[in-house]
């Protein structure tokens, strides 16, 4: 009776473990993600940028949105002061590694992608000067690269942090998932 047991344990055990076993996934067509965070090691000189953006999943995998990120900084002494504000408006898209990595479970989700769009900035002095005075940074397009994950604390609310070119080097910040 004991071998019968065994045996039927054993036959049970192998049937589940090749069974095909359902993947959880982070990101699947017609999520909508929204992420806020700051960024640090600004590529506008100084400053520490602080952003949004916002990511629809359009195919298993892929994700486009839009991105809004806001820098200033500047110099007050002795009466003097200065500022440069630096508003970037973007299109975002990024392509979704969880199956490439075989990650199961549904919490992590590691991403890359490329944004593009304009930037604009701003100087305003006490003496007057307000974009009459040179500046080095000037308007125009900027393209971006990053590459980050998003990790779900529930199935609503997570973290998430990027490293990239464009706004910012390092970024993090929270996200939510509808």
């Amino acid at each position: 009776m004991k071998k019968l047991t065994l045996l039927t344990l054993l036959a049970w055990a192998i049937a589940i473990a090749l069974m095909p076993s359902a993947k959880a996934q982070t990101v699947e067509k017609g999520d909508m993600f929204l992420n806020a965070g700051f960024g640090l090691g600004s590529y506008t000189y100084r400053g520490v940028p602080i952003g949004a953006s916002f990511e629809y999943t359009i195919r298993e995998n892929i994700s486009v949105g839009g991105s809004f990120d806001f820098a200033r900084y500047g110099y007050n002494y002795g009466g003097y002061k200065w500022n440069y504000t630096f508003l970037f408006f973007g299109v975002r898209g990024s392509y979704h590694f969880g199956d490439i990595l075989n990650i199961d479970g549904d919490k992590f989700d590691p991403y890359a992608g490329i944004s593009l769009g304009a930037r604009t900035s701003h100087y305003k002095d006490n003496y007057g000067y307000n974009n009459d005075y040179y500046s080095p940074y000037g308007n125009g397009a900027f393209l971006g690269i990053h590459v980050g994950g998003r990790y779900m604390f529930s199935e609503k609310f997570g973290g998430f942090g990027e490293i990239g070119y464009g706004v910012s080097v390092l970024k993090l910040g929270l996200t939510a998932k509808f």
